[in-house]
């Protein structure tokens, strides 16, 4: 169902079971499956497109220009997975680099005012609660949960299953299942969300030493490493370092060092 007073373009491509509310606007280059559901006021705009059972609440824009001064007008993309909640005012952008694409799985839920840049990747069962930014680039990993007014710095990949506290700012990458607030900081691992994920207690157990090894041995990240290749640990520990040996941009540290302290006290 089309609501008359929507701007629905005749080159869109709108499944019969879909909702489309009071003055939303479809662009041209849109393809909406079944059931989705899109609320008054909002904008999907050319290059979107929207699988099945998603809602987009009122005033969301999904699909609009980069925010990058480099983007010249390129044809790229958003794709929008199915079952997702796209709540009041979610802006998300498309790719910026000729056919690239900014990426969402299933069963997201983006609460109102979080922004998600060009070119992101959200896995399935991500949450953006409230005013979370995410930077152009970014990765974030299946379940994972980023609490409001929470701010992602451009290229930082977030591992599977981890927590970013409410207010921190994060500008490097964040192993999967742990949980990081304040600056850029790593404090535990993310005993609640793995739990309720249904991790085994000897998986758990595992997690939490290789936390141990990582950050709070004393050693350095490579030597870390070494020490967690001698052990005969399972799946989810070889996750962490194998995401740990991909990052370009370096893992959140435990804490801050004497210079970062200082600067923290005085500011």
């Amino acid at each position: 169902m089309i609501h008359h007073t929507a701007i629905v373009s005749k080159l869109a491509k709108i499944d019969s079971t879909a909702t489309i509310g009071p003055y939303a606007i479809i662009e041209d280059d849109v393809e909406i499956a079944k059931n989705v559901k899109i609320y008054a006021h909002a904008y999907v705009c050319s290059g979107t497109s929207i699988d099945e059972g998603t809602q987009v609440h009122m005033g969301a824009v999904l699909g609009h220009l980069p925010q990058d001064q480099a983007f010249g007008n390129e044809k790229t993309y958003l794709k929008i997975g199915k079952k997702n909640i796209i709540r009041e005012y979610v802006t998300i952008h498309r790719g910026t680099k000729e056919d690239s694409s900014t990426r969402l799985g299933n069963e997201c839920f983006l609460m109102g005012h979080s922004h998600v840049g060009h070119n992101c990747v959200l896995e399935d069962k991500v949450i953006l609660v409230n005013g979370a930014l995410l930077g152009g680039y970014v990765t974030v990993g299946g379940g994972a949960f980023i609490s409001g007014n929470v701010a992602i710095h451009q290229f930082c990949n977030i591992g599977r299953l981890a927590m970013i506290g409410g207010f921190s700012g994060v500008n490097q990458d964040v192993p999967p299942f742990m949980i990081v607030r304040g600056r850029s900081l790593v404090r535990s691992i993310n005993l609640v969300g793995l739990r309720r994920a249904g991790f085994k207690k000897s998986s758990i157990n595992e997690i939490k030493e290789a936390f141990k090894i990582i950050y709070r041995s004393g050693l350095n990240t490579q030597q870390a490493l070494l020490k967690i290749s001698e052990k005969n640990f399972g799946e989810e520990v070889k996750h962490i370092v194998d995401f740990i040996k991909k990052s370009k941009r370096g893992i959140c540290k435990s804490r801050l060092n004497a210079e970062e302290k200082e600067e923290e006290f005085y500011s």
